[in-house]
């Protein structure tokens, strides 16, 4: 039986029939499209996953989409602007190099989102916590670190 579901996601209202036990990112996936989000491990573990809702980072292959019903979701094919302009967030990964593969980068793009929105001026071991649900196989974070700590310094 199917549920009918209504939220705001990336700054407009959206419904969808869902099924109860369908996932947010199946939801995000299949019915809006929206493939910056990746399924990795399936299990929330790896991160790849990472969407906002009502601004916290939350791991969208577990998070039952049916609990996104009146919520704000956001994700990274949110940040950049119409007119095409990157996020600050997008434009210091691209220009530190904390882009390898590319897999982690929207999870992690939006755990550091959630982390400056709520702290302008985080530190490295906030930033490491942030992004700790995030797995990346190429990079080693260094540059990851660093383009949230550009970014933070674009933002403030």
């Amino acid at each position: 039986m199917k549920h009918h579901l209504e939220f705001e996601l990336n700054g407009h209202p959206v419904s969808a029939e869902i099924n109860p036990s369908q996932s947010l990112l199946s939801l995000l996936r299949d019915e809006f499209e929206l493939t910056g989000a990746k399924e990795g491990c399936g299990e929330g573990e790896c991160g790849a996953c990472t969407v906002m809702v009502d601004g916290l980072a939350i791991n969208a292959c577990i998070f039952p989409a049916m609990e996104a019903s009146g919520c704000r979701v956001e994700t990274v094919e949110g940040l950049a602007g119409t007119d095409g302009i990157l996020h600050p967030l997008q434009q210091v990964f691209v220009e530190y190099g904390a882009v390898q593969c590319g897999f982690c980068t929207p999870g992690m793009v939006m755990s550091a989102k959630a982390l400056l929105d709520a702290e302008t001026s985080p530190d490295e071991n906030q930033i490491r916590t942030a992004i700790e649900g995030n797995l990346c196989r190429c990079t080693g974070y260094k540059q990851i670190v660093d383009a949230i700590q550009a970014a933070a310094e674009k933002m403030r």
